[in-house]
């Protein structure tokens, strides 16, 4: 019995740690695209089709 807690606590700690990776990643995604979006703004005037 054991054995079973270890491992569940193992994948326990694991799954939080990939959590935190994701709530990372999504983030910096969305820094990343409001930082392109006022670049994007800023030189509206220069777009032309």
């Amino acid at each position: 019995m054991e054995r079973i807690y270890k491992t569940m606590r193992n994948i326990g700690g694991a799954n939080i740690a990939v959590g935190v990776v994701l709530i990372s990643v999504g983030i910096i995604a969305g820094t990343v695209s409001i930082v392109t979006g006022a670049v994007l703004l800023k030189r509206k005037s220069e777009i032309t089709f």
